[in-house]
């Protein structure tokens, strides 16, 4: 017992003589402590004050250790870089929020009153923050936060509030961006029921939401067509909801996931099971820019953060980042204060029995918020700046998780939507490429039809004629319906064409005794109330009916036009033959008729006895001209002798033959075009006369013949060609009708079963032309239209197509201008055949001309007469026959006398005497 009570003796001795000497030593630091700062009072000159700042987070949580550490690396950076002297020292007085919204308020009355903080760093979430602002409110004390980011709350309607972080609504742009890129049409948000959540997108998931709950909602996703998910949620509920997706499939090829910040900023710190269960996964987080001080700042922050937290394996995240930059952002606004009041509140006049109005307000609230709107830095994050009292985005960072880790796909969504340096464009060089669910890199299509999806019904248009655009035939005997026609086989072929399979089919819109059910009307509105997932026909498309579906671009070109009766212009036709050619052409003509006559009589005139004439120079002219007219009809009597002129006949008769026969074919189809002449042309006179006019049962021109004008009573329907053709042989009284309005379609098939008796005339009335039908936003209709495309630029099956329904009928030509000008050969069109013929009958007159000359030389060179006098001598001379010439031509003509007994001789001296001349 000696032994134990000595060795307890002993024990309680070095107890005593350790806490002596805890005692000393911390003596000694308060010591060492008071004096430091003596020392710098007197350096200084000045007293320095504290300056209290509130901090509200969740202390349980091993997020918040990150950021504390980030806030206390940021005073101790702040106040050892700062060279000059400081007025104020920030301290932070932290208190738990034990991640409460109740606690994180009382948290904060807390502080306000017993500590007299004078501003407030914190919560954690926007829903905390919504009581906390009230309070900041109340007592002018400005709350910032850098990470509330849900849209609610908003700096605008809280005056105290400042959103030292980034706004969710700034990564709609971003996530447009994303959609526009891919080409995506339709996304589902997804995001949990919380503050949040709830500022960004509509609600699904509550925050306590269970496994099955969470199972429900995502087998309800996997029924829609879109495939594109946008989440919006926190950390533990996105994990929990990730594990249910992979697990029933929706982690697989065809699926897109993009995650917002919330859950983005948070990518790269998740271990590799969680990692495993979103593979593929598309991340957007706000992009913090490189630079020196960034990564000092890292590097410093992760040796501060093992040291103090050894058994906590976090990474700085952006919010560890802002909240270093947030200390910056207090201890520079408050060193710009110019004064401190002796009291930093005054007592509410409105006190009462309440706790929360007995906080006083404070007196440096509204100079410190000032000063903090005021405040632009250079930090870690970038540049730090605040816009109406919230931090400005500038661009987003894209990532990709796979594997084990997250992929840095591009670095820059700016807020225009637009993706700079084009890093999300597919196939860009620059471009890293994306790894989608089920570890694929084909850009996912967005939507596809879900395998329990029934049969989509496609209506179809029930008539009894014009059956080449839809035909139902019912098949008795198999108890089936056949649905065929042109409409049918654009529709089949461009569904054809899509990249997936899409099971549908055919529902004739009709009643139990097969009669169409109702008009086009009718049918489309069968869409609007999800009777029909669709429309295939004869349908047109106008704004009207646009207003409740969507139609796809049209297959068949649109408009409308008038029909009415031939009748036959006699009067016209008397006339019709000056109008083959327009007058510039029948000018031209005469001229050249003129000229060529009179460079054969210029080459012919002087050895051709035929070309003579009378005597008088008149006689010369008639024969000239009669020569010109007569060669039209090759019916001239004189023959031409010298070769020269030989050459310019043939020029002249292949331009002749040009010429008619151009006449010919041209007054020919004039005669036709003008047998038949429309009985009516205007519209305003049948609205003005009140004529009777048809329209096609069940289509949209009887409104339209009510919106030009027409009176309901003077409009009369028709159902089949032959009603059609009926109307027409009807009295007036009798229900007939003057005239018919249809769309361009049914025209042509009107007119090549009527070609001679019906023609189309008017103006045509343009519309949106024939197109398939689908409910309002159908994505399945936007591949249809690029599918239809595709199959109206394959002319091959087009024409198969047409052929196979149309056959090779051609409808009537279009009426044409009583003047027949659009038959009318133009000068233009014979420019080159009269410059032709022009230039080479001008070489043989040129040198005709150039040899007279020469031979009466001695004429042009007399000196002493006068030009005048010079050339009338060559007039005559001209005019003057050629002997020789005559002679010459005569001989090789045949026109000698064969008897002549010197026949021998006097061609031997005509041969002389041409060689001599």
């Amino acid at each position: 017992m000696g032994k134990n009570l000595a060795h307890d003796q002993s024990l309680e001795f070095s107890r005593t003589s350790i806490n002596l000497l805890f005692f000393l030593l911390l003596s000694n630091l308060i010591l060492i402590n008071n004096k430091s700062v003596a020392m710098s009072q007197q350096t200084t000159g000045r007293r320095i004050d504290e300056f209290k700042v509130g901090v509200v987070l969740d202390l349980k949580s091993s997020i918040t250790k990150v950021w504390l550490t980030s806030m206390n690396m940021a005073l101790s950076d702040f106040y050892s870089s700062t060279t000059t002297s400081y007025k104020r020292r920030l301290v932070l007085h932290v208190a738990d929020s034990n991640a409460d919204i109740l606690d994180a308020s009382f948290a904060a009355i807390n502080l306000i009153q017993n500590d007299e903080v004078l501003a407030i760093i914190g919560p954690k979430t926007s829903a905390q923050a919504i009581y906390m602002l009230h309070l900041g409110k109340k007592t002018q004390i400005p709350i910032i936060s850098f990470t509330a980011t849900s849209p609610s709350i908003s700096p605008a309607h809280n005056p105290y509030f400042i959103r030292a972080t980034y706004q969710d609504s700034f990564q709609v742009d971003a996530v447009a961006a994303l959609v526009k890129t891919f080409k995506w049409r339709e996304v589902v948000p997804i995001y949990e029921d919380t503050e949040y959540g709830n500022g960004i997108i509509p609600s699904v998931l509550p925050e306590s939401a269970n496994d099955d709950r969470i199972l429900q909602e995502l087998y309800k996703l996997m029924t829609m067509q879109t495939r594109v998910f946008i989440l919006h949620m926190t950390p533990p509920l996105a994990i929990r909801l990730f594990e249910k997706a992979k697990t029933i499939g929706m982690m697989s090829k065809g699926y897109t996931w993009i995650v917002t910040d919330g859950l983005g900023i948070y990518l790269s710190s998740l271990n590799s099971s969680v990692l495993d269960t979103m593979q593929g996964v598309i991340g957007i987080k706000p992009y913090v820019p490189k630079s020196s001080k960034l990564s000092s700042f890292r590097s410093r922050w992760k040796k501060t953060f093992q040291r103090d937290n050894p058994d906590i394996q976090k990474s700085l995240d952006t919010y560890g980042m802002l909240a270093y930059d947030t200390i910056w952002l207090l201890a520079n606004a408050i060193e710009k204060l110019e004064s401190r009041d002796s009291r930093s509140f005054k007592e509410n006049a409105e006190a009462n029995s309440s706790h929360v109005t007995r906080l006083g307000i404070s007196q440096i609230g509204p100079k410190l918020l000032q000063e903090l709107s005021n405040i632009k830095f250079e930090g870690v994050t970038g540049d730090f700046r605040l816009v109406d009292r919230q931090l400005q985005v500038h661009t987003f960072r894209i990532l990709n998780v796979f594997g084990t880790g997250v992929r840095d796909i591009g670095t820059g969504v700016s807020l225009k939507g637009t993706m700079e340096n084009e890093y999300m464009i597919p196939n860009h060089d620059n471009l890293r490429q994306i790894i989608w669910p089920g570890n694929t890199t084909d850009v996912p299509k967005g939507w596809i039809v879900p395998t329990n999806q029934k049969k989509m019904r496609i209506g179809v248009p029930v008539r009894s004629s014009f059956t080449e655009f839809v035909k139902v035939t019912r098949n008795t005997g198999f108890d089936s319906t056949d649905v065929t026609g042109y409409c049918i086989d654009v529709f089949v072929a461009a569904i054809g064409l899509l990249p997936y399979a899409v099971p549908y089919e055919f529902h004739p819109f009709q009643n139990a005794n097969q009669t169409a059910a109702g008009t086009y009307n009718d049918l489309i509105y069968q869409v609007y109330l999800q009777k029909f997932d669709a429309v295939a026909g004869d349908v047109t498309i106008t704004a009207n009916r646009s207003q409740y579906v969507d139609f796809t671009v049209p297959y068949e070109e649109g408009g409308a036009s008038m029909i009415v009766l031939t009748r036959k212009d006699l009067n016209k036709e008397a006339l019709i033959f000056f109008l083959p050619l327009e007058w510039r052409l029948w000018l031209t003509t005469v001229a050249f008729i003129v000229y060529i006559g009179s460079v054969i009589w210029i080459l012919e005139h002087r050895g051709n006895r035929e070309f003579r004439g009378g005597p008088h120079p008149t006689y010369q002219m008639g024969t000239m001209l009669s020569f010109s007219f007569s060669m039209l009809v090759f019916a001239h009597k004189e023959k031409v002798l010298s070769s020269p002129g030989r050459f310019v006949m043939v020029l002249w008769y292949l331009s002749v033959f040009i010429l008619t026969t151009s006449y010919t074919a041209s007054y020919s189809a004039m005669l036709l075009a003008n047998r038949f002449q429309p009985t009516f042309t205007d519209v305003n006179l049948l609205i003005k006369n009140r004529y009777n006019v048809g329209y096609r049962n069940g289509s949209f021109i009887e409104g339209m013949l009510k919106q030009i004008g027409f009176d309901e009573s003077n409009l009369k329907g028709y159902t089949t060609p032959e009603d059609f053709d009926k109307a027409f042989s009807k009295q007036r009284q009798d229900g007939g009708i003057v005239a018919a309005f249809d769309e361009l379609p049914y025209i042509e098939l009107l007119l090549a079963q009527y070609c001679d008796k019906y023609t189309k005339v008017g103006d045509i009335y343009r519309t949106g032309g024939f197109g398939f039908v689908f409910p309002k936003g159908s994505p399945l209709g936007l591949d249809i239209s690029r599918a239809i495309l595709s199959v109206r630029e394959d002319k091959e099956k087009m024409k198969r197509i047409q052929l196979a329904w149309f056959g090779s009928k051609q409808s009537c030509s279009d009426p044409h201008d009583p003047s027949g000008s659009s038959y009318s050969l133009t000068l233009y069109s014979f420019r080159y055949l009269f410059i032709f013929v022009g230039v080479l009958s001008f070489i043989p007159l040129l040198a005709e001309l150039q040899m007279f000359l020469y031979k009466n030389l001695i004429i042009l060179t007399s000196p002493n007469t006068s030009i005048c006098r010079k050339i009338g001598k060559l007039v005559e001379k001209f005019n003057e026959e050629d002997e020789k010439l005559l002679r010459y031509y005569e001989y090789h003509a045949g026109i000698g006398s064969q008897t002549d007994a010197n026949e021998d001789t006097e061609r031997s001296n005509l041969h002389g005497v041409i060689s001599q001349g």
